[in-house]
């Protein structure tokens, strides 16, 4: 058992459904979250509103899953990765879990 955590920015929230279904992981949860970036102090100078830190609207999907479905999920997310246009691909990462009742 391992719990698998991803992160996408709110617009690939149905895209990120799709790749849990595809990936046979069917029970996860979501929260919503705010994403940041540290952006130098040289590009926050030009920016109008440099004063106002608001954060990037984003989802955070979590499942308690095998490592066989963890292990298709991320090459379904690297698969979606290499086709974007944007710069905000999705991110995500694998805890072992050592005890769970």
């Amino acid at each position: 058992m391992k719990l698998v955590l991803v992160t996408a920015v709110e617009e690939y929230e149905k895209e990120v459904l799709e790749i849990f279904k595809k990936a046979n992981i069917e029970n996860f949860s979501s929260s919503d979250i705010d994403g940041y970036k540290n952006v130098p102090s040289v590009l926050m100078a030009s920016n109008w509103f440099s004063a106002g830190k608001s954060g990037n609207e984003s989802t955070m999907f979590f499942s308690f899953t095998n490592k066989e479905k963890i292990d298709g999920l991320f090459v379904l997310i690297e698969e979606f990765n290499n086709n974007l246009e944007t710069n905000n691909p999705l991110k995500a990462i694998v805890v072992p879990i050592e005890r769970y009742i």
